[in-house]
């Protein structure tokens, strides 16, 4: 369990930095309104990557692993929505998950959303997969006597 959450911690912290940095920016894609939520892409990169660094500070921070766990879980779950909801509508752009981050490292738009994808996927089956060994085992997780005990 420890891994998956450090590494989604790093992961988060990358992703979140690098949307909020980007959602600052002046680029005209921020203007423009995304088709799931209704909100300008500025203003979604920023919010979303506010919360994926402040979930981040609490895996790093914060002692109740199950918690962790759990944040991580429905971050991930709520990704996979939101892209089915692209999907569903028919939106075959590329995300823009790293914002600015790919002229940097000198990504494609697609194969920065392929590696989102990839990400997406280690998230979401890492925290799901912690999270059923931990209730299969039927023990309270490390930090998480008090406050997680079910």
């Amino acid at each position: 369990m420890f891994w998956v959450i450090r590494s989604a911690v790093v992961l988060l912290a990358i992703a979140g930095l690098a949307k909020v940095w980007s959602a600052i920016g002046r680029s005209k894609v921020l203007t423009v309104v995304d088709p799931v939520t209704g909100l300008q892409f500025g203003h979604l990169m920023l919010a979303v990557g506010l919360l994926e660094l402040a979930i981040a500070g609490v895996c790093l921070f914060g002692k109740a692993q199950k918690l962790s766990l759990a944040l991580i879980a429905w971050l991930a779950t709520n990704f996979v929505v939101y892209r089915l909801g692209l999907w569903w509508m028919g939106w075959h752009k590329p995300c823009s998950c790293l914002g600015n981050l790919t002229d940097a490292l000198h990504l494609s738009p697609t194969a920065a959303d392929n590696l989102m994808k990839v990400i997406l996927a280690y998230l979401l089956l890492g925290s799901y997969g912690a999270l059923l060994s931990n209730w299969r085992s039927g023990q309270p997780t490390k930090g998480c006597k008090s406050v997680c005990s079910e």
